[in-house]
């Protein structure tokens, strides 16, 4: 039986009560996203130690399916071309986390400026409509901030996750989900549910069919 958007985010509230304080920007959050999706968009992603992680599980759950299996359309998985494997394929929704390029980030770091390596990214890869999540658990972390600031040149949505403070990012951000925390390990406790949440709502939203 599938779930809905609106069924996943009522279960949210319910398995996740501590987090009642941010369940209205979590959905408009969800809405954001959702809606740069349907205009044929991106996400990309950005954050530093255990947000850098996340930022890696993020993907993970959005580029292959999450609670659903997601297959591809019949006349592609029968394309010729690909020699009877298309239907191991899973549909996908664009995302890209800034923390996995090794060579470009240890250049940039080296060769120009490391508190703008996600920063030099974001102009590379985004485009006006695409949306930028920047994780970090003080609101304050520079290379994330300035890659915020970039994006909004760019065109982009912004959207943080970050502590109960909000820090830099909460002035920064289209739109930014303050937790209901302090500690940077319990932050980090409360950000899995929140993503989550989003990623299974997103994949309803375009897989459930």
């Amino acid at each position: 039986m599938y779930l809905s958007p609106t069924q996943l985010f009522e279960r949210y509230l319910e398995d996740w009560p501590a987090l009642e304080a941010v369940n209205d920007i979590l959905w408009e959050v969800y809405e954001t996203i959702k809606d740069s999706y349907a205009l044929g968009n991106k996400l990309l992603l950005c954050g530093n130690g255990g947000s850098a992680a996340d930022c890696e599980h993020i993907v993970g759950e959005l580029m292959k399916g999450f609670l659903l299996k997601r297959p591809v359309p019949p006349e592609f998985a029968k394309n010729s071309a690909l020699a009877g494997e298309g239907a191991k394929l899973q549909g996908a929704l664009p995302a890209i986390s800034l923390t996995g390029h090794s060579a470009l980030s240890t250049a940039y770091a080296n060769d120009v400026n490391p508190d703008m390596v996600f920063a030099q990214q974001v102009y590379g890869y985004g485009r006006q409509g695409d949306v930028l999540l920047g994780l970090s658990t003080s609101g304050n972390a520079k290379n994330v901030c300035h890659a915020i600031r970039v994006a909004h040149a760019v065109g982009m949505k912004t959207i943080g996750i970050t502590g109960k403070g909000g820090g830099v990012m909460k002035e920064l951000c289209s739109l930014c989900i303050c937790l209901p925390a302090t500690e940077t390990y319990r932050i980090q406790e409360l950000t899995l549910p929140v993503y989550h949440a989003l990623c299974a709502m997103l994949e309803a939203a375009f897989f459930s069919q």
